[in-house]
């Protein structure tokens, strides 16, 4: 836990300076920069302003830097420390379009077996479909293209590329709503061992208090072919996120943790705390 607060005020004093200088300059009255907050708020304006999730990628476009903080506990005791998880900057360049570009993680192994290193980097193009506010119906449809690139150092990292086709929806139902992704992951070579992911995501949110969410999310995992052929794993992951808390201009700031915790008899871990810092503007 101590790991963990360190990490955050790190996150917090490295960050925050660069990203008010961001959005100064986001902020200007005419330009380029301007006309792209314009495009980008109109974009949220006509989706469901539902909180994104802990683990389960959101239906909703969503401008933001985040960094998230996990420990996964393992089987073997041993801990893997992921700083980062795959996480970095999300925009909006277009009033359907959101582009994904994902810091590879740092994965610090509690074994002395294993090299701690960089995972791989990664990135994501989400559609937005077809989408209503609150007012006018509060759901949403979009469709992801992601993408691994095998850049992980040792055995941090898949062996070949991997691109994931996914479908996400939401419903509200006033302070209530359900956001769900259904993907497939195709790797590119090393079919016979990497195999074929499929991952179903749900995130039921309860808006209990302008800046509170609390959450419950049901993460699973199949996998059909390669070496774990036929195996599946389920976390349930409760989880409490408190924002949209406004910096400065268009920066707001989103804290949020969780925990989760293995269901299933297969389980890559048995359970892992989680910690995701934000900060959308």
């Amino acid at each position: 836990m101590l790991c963990c607060v360190v990490y955050m005020r790190l996150v917090l004093v490295k960050t925050t300076p660069v990203l008010l200088l961001a959005c100064a300059a986001l902020n200007a009255q005419d330009g380029f920069f301007s006309d792209w907050l314009a495009r980008s708020d109109q974009a949220k304006a006509d989706q469901p302003h539902w909180m994104t999730p802990l683990a389960t990628v959101t239906p909703r476009l969503e401008q933001e830097f985040r960094t998230d903080f996990v420990v996964e506990q393992m089987a073997t005791r041993d801990d893997l420390v992921n700083f980062g998880n795959g996480k970095g900057l999300e925009l909006i360049p277009y009033e359907h379009v959101e582009l994904l570009l994902n810091v590879p993680p740092y994965l610090e192994h509690n074994n002395p077996k294993l090299h701690d290193g960089f995972g791989d980097f990664s990135f994501t193009g989400k559609y937005r479909i077809v989408a209503a506010n609150e007012e006018s119906g509060n759901y949403i449809l979009t469709a992801f293209l992601g993408a691994t690139v095998p850049t992980g150092t040792y055995t941090n990292g898949a062996k070949a590329g991997v691109i994931t086709p996914t479908i996400a929806g939401g419903k509200g139902w006033g302070k209530f709503d359900v956001q769900s992704t259904f993907g497939a992951g195709l790797p590119t070579s090393h079919e016979n061992t990497i195999g074929h992911a499929i991952a179903w995501n749900t995130a039921f949110q309860y808006h209990v208090h302008p800046k509170l969410w609390p959450e419950l999310e049901v993460n699973s995992t199949f996998w059909k072919d390669g070496t774990l052929d036929g195996k599946k794993q389920t976390f349930l992951t409760p989880g409490l996120i408190f924002g949209r808390f406004k910096l400065h201009g268009h920066l707001l700031f989103v804290i949020g943790g969780g925990f989760q915790i293995a269901v299933t008899q297969y389980h890559q871990y048995n359970h892992a705390p989680i910690v995701s810092v934000r900060f959308p503007f």
